[in-house]
């Protein structure tokens, strides 16, 4: 993630009565508070990531320390080019720096390049192992198919994908004729329709 950095600007006066506060649970205490946050985030030194949200908290005390989204959040992927090859929006994010890992909650829609839309209510991000998976019940609305099902697994930008105890819609044409497996072939379907592999 990108570096923050903080500037204050102080004032000296004098006061007869000094107030200190006291603060006995540092752990849940934010280092961090921001509000109305619009920040660009490098890896490697390359701009790869967009962020907006209401609101950011890092809570470095925590175990593990993690930067909570409370309000929301909205971000959108880079690829080498400065093209957005996909965006995601959730209700709640959290992004455990330590492990690179985001934790997307509440209502997750992720759009890929292709105009597949991807909703679900828990999504995870692993960028140490360019993967994003979620163990919760997905929908996937895409060009030529619709899925929905759960223990979903793709890649970063969302473009090659498994997910298990899937079913779906294949839209047809009207000038197609609607195939009539054998008993054999509709054996082997249902033995394999647990996965669905969308690499080529």
């Amino acid at each position: 993630m990108g570096c923050i950095h903080l500037m204050g600007l102080f004032s000296c006066h004098e006061e007869e009565n000094e107030t200190t506060v006291v603060i006995n649970n540092r752990e849940d205490q934010p280092i961090l508070k921001s509000i109305g946050v619009s920040t660009l985030i490098s890896d490697s030194g390359v701009i790869r990531y967009k962020i907006i949200s209401e609101d950011w908290f890092i809570y470095d005390r925590k175990d593990p320390p993690y930067y909570s989204f409370e309000k929301g959040l909205f971000l959108e992927k880079f690829d080498e080019n400065y093209h957005v090859d996909a965006f995601i929006n959730c209700d709640t994010a959290y992004y455990y720096n330590i492990k690179r890992l985001w934790e997307l909650r509440g209502r997750v829609c992720v759009k890929n390049l292709k105009g597949e839309t991807f909703k679900t209510s828990l999504l995870y991000w692993d960028m140490n192992q360019h993967e994003i998976y979620s163990p919760a019940y997905m929908v996937i609305d895409g060009i030529e198919q619709d899925l929905d099902g759960y223990n979903f697994k793709s890649n970063e930008s969302m473009t090659d994908y498994i997910i298990h105890s899937s079913s779906g819609a294949f839209p047809m044409g009207e000038d197609r004729e609607v195939p009539h497996p054998n008993d054999q072939e509709l054996i082997m379907f249902q033995s394999d329709s647990s996965q669905v592999n969308t690499a080529p």
